[in-house]
């Protein structure tokens, strides 16, 4: 069980190295192939400008949208071709309004996006966005990285963050080419209820279904001591040295089709390692 397909979305060099690195390991872990989808993005929006010179300035932002992708495939490429990885990349220019379209329609065919954390300094407006649309969209799940954490090809410890929601079992399933690799699964509850079928045994049942897949698994029973559940999770990330985080995607419904419920959006703006996120 692996993952064959792996897609990355470059719309600044620079913040998409610590995707594109990790990207390159699993597709080498895992004899996938690797695709880079290199996008110009035209920023402008159409009607917002003085009488006469929406031409003008539209002209001006495609050519520099087209420019950009050009520049952004040919880094790519270059990179990429260093590897002894099977890859591809392409380019394309994307009104940011219109960028999850053309995002959902890639990720569609992809087992795994890696992508950049969508939040934190000097973050491009259409981070989010994209994020959004190969989950909520695009039905993909994603793999977040920070831009400081080291690309793995297989991970060592990893997190579950356990609520015996749909979505977290959704991100759990789609996770097991990583949990059944891994040297350790941690399954964190946090605050379990009270009442129900699995009080006297928090995690019990998925536990014993991760090891019927060859996984090798703990559970960990916390007490909900910070505001945040995002908060406790990383924490204990830190604390277990662990490699990767497994959570459920939440988000609803506003202006945009989709967008990143708080619980979700906390956890990117914090997490130190990669986070994997499922809808």
């Amino acid at each position: 069980m692996a993952y064959k397909s792996l897609l990355t979305v470059v719309t600044d060099s620079e913040q998409s190295q610590s995707a594109l690195a990790q990207m390159v390991a699993l597709a080498h872990a895992q004899d996938a192939h690797a695709e880079a989808l290199c996008l110009g993005v035209d920023r402008s929006q159409a009607g917002y400008y003085y009488a006469g010179a929406n031409a003008l300035v539209l002209q001006e932002t495609l050519s520099r949208a087209n420019a950009d992708a050009d520049e952004l495939l040919t880094q790519t490429q270059e990179y990429m071709g260093k590897s002894d990885i099977r890859w591809s990349a392409e380019s394309g220019v994307a009104q940011i309004a219109d960028i999850g379209r053309h995002v959902a329609h890639r990720a569609r065919f992809s087992d795994l996006v890696v992508l950049p954390k969508p939040y934190g300094k000097d973050r491009s407006a259409e981070a989010e966005p994209i994020v959004e649309a190969a989950m909520f969209e695009g039905h993909a799940p994603i793999l977040v990285t920070p831009e400081n954490a080291a690309p793995f090809e297989r991970p060592g410890t990893v997190l579950i963050g356990w609520n015996e929601s749909v979505e977290a079992m959704r991100a759990i399933r789609c996770a097991l080419p990583f949990l059944t690799q891994a040297d350790l699964v941690r399954i964190v509850v946090i605050d379990p209820p009270r009442h129900g079928p699995d009080r006297s045994d928090p995690g019990g049942l998925l536990s014993q279904m991760l090891a019927r897949h060859g996984a090798k698994c703990e559970i960990d029973v916390l007490s909900k001591t910070m505001t945040r559940v995002s908060d406790i999770l990383n924490r204990h990330a830190e604390d277990s040295e662990a490699d990767m985080i497994v959570m459920g995607a939440y988000g609803h419904s506003r202006f945009r089709e989709a967008i990143l419920g708080g619980a979700t959006r906390n956890m990117l703006e914090q997490a130190a390692v990669p986070v994997f996120l499922a809808h």
